[in-house]
């Protein structure tokens, strides 16, 4: 399929110029259109999204200059071309901080100008191509606030996405901090469901006697305090998803409870004598082992298979390491985002420790870590001294895995930035204490410490 004439709005004063170029754009394909003040180009530029604006500097009236920034302003992807004169090459060169994709200058010949457009075209479509790639990248690489390249991911990924769409009973499993509730969201919105409701619930954070009335409601003056029939959690995920967490801290009376309303598909609120029919999908997760409570005798056993019609266990963050770097960017560009300003830089060595630390709290404790850090950085990048400046993180993230030997140590680290930013500002202490971003006293200390 041929690609679509590019339309081009020539704004230039000189006539004859304006006249010449027109014909031989022209007759290189393009649709052009010429006005002669920049007061015709914004009357125009209001009526009609062209392709590539080809504008003079120097116009009586409105200005090239404040035509570029409309045009911009309006179609942020329009291709833009300045023209100028002998000795105004300084404004060419504002123009393109403004917006401007290239310029040319006067006097010029046909090819100047064609080479300029066609090597602004390729940049735009290169630019349109990596964007696509990126959302394409992102989008393969996350699954509904998932975030994750690696091979435990992408095969958690497929699994997903196949049992998504169904309506069966899931349990998740894993540790502490991998994401569980993340996973349920991702199934209720990726589901049939999605347009009703999603109810969550810490079972492990809710006194038994609290726990019976939150899921299945209550009526009036079934116990003290009860003013009023209430809607239990079940009720109000009906059609949609109740996801309960930790249901392997349920109570015996409560497991049991639970597997009657599964089977029946319906429940009866405190105190109350009706049964009312309820359809929900249910989402359970644990980070304990139920095989083993089965055996200990604090799980049923029947419980435990109506639970588990599918199971997704997710992985912990020290066995997808490879996931790191994707985390950190996505948790810092979201805190920027949070804080409005722009997101923060990390240095190889920090992303190194963040990458060879074991995360016994995985995703959760990623995510902290990296609260705590923005708040210390400030303005400045993230660093492995920034982070062995905090007695904290320092302690947490230079602690090697189970059997594993320090690729380096932070103390190492931190010493060999002093040398750094002493190298690049030639031995003076004041400068390389503000490349640090320290104070001149917290630079001597390190001095003293390191003994440089």
């Amino acid at each position: 399929m041929p690609e679509p004439q590019k339309h081009i709005l020539l704004v230039e004063d000189e006539g004859p110029l304006r006249q010449a170029l027109a014909e031989q754009l022209g007759d290189r394909g393009y649709r052009v259109e010429q006005v002669d003040s920049g007061e015709n180009a914004l009357a125009r530029l209001a009526d009609f999204a062209f392709d590539i604006i080809i504008t003079d500097l120097r116009l009586p009236g409105i200005g090239g200059t404040e035509v570029l920034e409309a045009a911009v302003e309006r179609y942020p992807d329009i291709v833009a071309i300045v023209v100028t004169g002998f000795g105004t090459v300084k404004d060419a060169v504002e123009a393109i901080k403004r917006g401007a994709w290239d310029f040319v200058s006067k006097p010029f010949q046909i090819d100047e100008l064609l080479h300029a457009l066609d090597a602004a075209l390729e940049k735009r479509r290169l630019k349109s191509e990596n964007a696509y790639l990126r959302a394409q990248l992102e989008e393969r690489y996350r699954f509904e606030g998932l975030i994750g390249k690696s091979p435990a991911m992408k095969k958690l990924f497929q699994l997903l996405e196949t049992v998504a769409p169904t309506n069966s009973t899931i349990l998740i499993t894993g540790e502490t901090g991998t994401g569980k509730e993340v996973v349920a969201r991702s199934l209720h919105h990726n589901g049939a469901r999605r347009s009703h409701r999603f109810v969550a619930l810490n079972c492990g954070a809710i006194p038994e006697t609290l726990l019976e009335a939150e899921l299945f409601g209550h009526v009036r003056g079934a116990f003290t305090g009860a003013e009023r029939d209430r809607p239990g959690l079940f009720e109000q995920a009906d059609g949609g998803t109740l996801f309960l967490d930790e249901v392997g801290d349920m109570s015996a009376a409560m497991q049991s409870r639970l597997l009657r309303v599964l089977e029946e598909g319906k429940v009866r609120r405190v105190g109350g004598e009706r049964a009312l029919p309820v359809d929900v999908r249910i989402v359970a997760a644990t980070h304990r082992d139920l095989s083993a409570e089965i055996k200990a005798g604090r799980f049923r056993q029947d419980l435990f298979y109506r639970l588990q019609v599918l199971s997704i266990e997710i992985p912990p963050l020290r066995e997808r390491t490879g996931d790191v770097p994707l985390l950190v960017a996505h948790f810092l560009e979201r805190i920027a985002a949070e804080r409005q300003r722009p997101p923060w830089v990390v240095d190889e060595d920090a992303l190194a420790l963040f990458t060879r630390y074991h995360w016994p709290g995985n995703v959760r404790e990623l995510q902290n870590a990296l609260q705590r850090l923005s708040l210390l950085a400030g303005s400045r990048a993230i660093s492995a001294a920034l982070i062995a400046s905090d007695p904290v993180l320092s302690r947490s993230l230079s602690r090697p895995a189970a059997g594993e030997k320090p690729a380096f140590s932070l103390a190492s680290a931190e010493r060999d930035q002093v040398r750094n930013a002493l190298a690049a500002s030639g031995g003076n202490r004041k400068a390389a204490a503000v490349l640090l971003g320290v104070s001149r006293a917290t630079l001597y200390r390190k001095l003293a410490r390191h003994r440089i």
